[in-house]
C-alpha cells in the first residue's frame, strides 16, 4: 500500500514501518498490519499518505559528502537536501556518501522496486579514478569474478578511457548492487581507487548536469525506465 502511494520501494517502506515511523489512525502500525486506505488516515512521519499521487521523477548529479538516506541520525546531509520537499520523493537505490554521479529519485514506489530489484539486472556504469595503470590481470579478475562476503560478483564490462600521469579512468558496468560493490571489487584486485561516479543507470546516462543539480525526466527517459523492466509505463507522468 504505501510502494502503491509513492512512498519508496517496498523494501524501503518495511525499514519506515519497522522504524516506527508508520501510523494508522494515529497508532503506530508493525510489519504485517493491514490498514484500509479509503477509510482510515494512513501516514509516515505524521504526512498523510494519498493513493493517487502525482509521479514524479528527478535525475540528481550526487556530490561527495552526502548520504542517500531521507533522514540521517548523525546529523550529514542528505540528498533530501538538494531537492524540492514537496512533491515528495525518495531516493532510488543507494550512492554511499564517497560516491558522486547518478541518482535517481521519484515516488513511483513499483518502478523504484523494480529499478533495484537484482533480478532484473538493470545495468549501472561508473567512472573511476585509479592510481597507476590498469593491469591486465586485475581486469581479468573483475570480469571472471571475486568471492566477497555475500557471494561471487563480478562486473560485465571493463575499459580504459584514458590515463594521465599515474593517473588512469576506467570505465566499469555491472549489473548488481551490493553495498560498496564497485570498490569492493576494486580492493581486492588491488586497483587503488581515488574517485568514483555512476554515469548510467539502465538506459538513463548522466549527461552535464552539474554536481549537486537535478533535473526532472522527460517522458521518453521515464518510459525508457519503464520498459527496462519489463513495464509498458504508468498511465501518467508529471516531470
Amino acid at each position: 500500500m504505501l510502494a502503491a502511494a509513492g512512498i519508496g520501494s517496498r523494501r524501503a517502506c518495511e525499514e519506515l514501518i519497522a522504524a516506527g515511523r508508520v501510523a494508522v489512525d494515529g497508532e503506530v502500525v508493525t510489519l504485517g498490519a493491514k490498514a484500509d486506505p479509503a477509510s482510515q488516515v494512513i501516514t509516515v512521519d505524521g504526512e498523510r499518505i494519498h493513493s493517487n499521487p502525482t509521479l514524479i521523477y528527478l535525475l540528481l548529479n550526487k556530490p561527495t559528502g552526502y548520504v542517500t538516506t531521507v533522514t540521517d541520525p548523525q546529523g550529514r546531509p542528505t540528498v533530501m537536501d538538494l531537492v524540492p520537499a514537496s512533491p515528495r520523493v525518495y531516493p532510488v537505490g543507494r550512492l554511499d556518501r564517497d560516491t558522486e554521479g547518478l541518482l535517481l529519485l521519484t515516488n513511483d514506489g513499483e518502478l523504484a522496486n523494480r529499478l533495484v530489484h537484482p533480478s532484473y539486472e538493470i545495468e549501472k556504469a561508473y567512472v573511476a579514478q585509479i592510481r597507476g595503470p590498469a593491469k591486465r590481470r586485475a581486469v581479468r579478475q573483475l570480469l571472471d569474478g571475486i568471492q566477497i562476503e555475500e557471494g561471487v560478483v563480478r562486473v560485465r564490462s571493463v575499459r580504459e578511457l584514458g590515463a594521465s600521469g599515474d593517473k588512469t579512468l576506467i570505465e566499469i558496468v555491472l549489473a548488481e548492487g551490493k553495498k560498496r560493490q564497485v570498490r569492493r571489487m576494486l580492493q581486492a584486485v588491488g586497483l587503488p581507487l581515488e574517485r568514483l561516479a555512476r554515469v548510467r543507470v539502465g538506459p538513463l546516462p548522466l549527461g552535464d548536469i552539474n554536481p549537486g543539480k537535478f533535473r526532472p525526466l522527460t517522458g521518453a527517459e521515464v518510459q525508457a525506465l519503464y520498459l527496462a523492466v519489463g513495464m509498458s509505463g504508468p498511465a501518467s507522468a508529471a516531470s
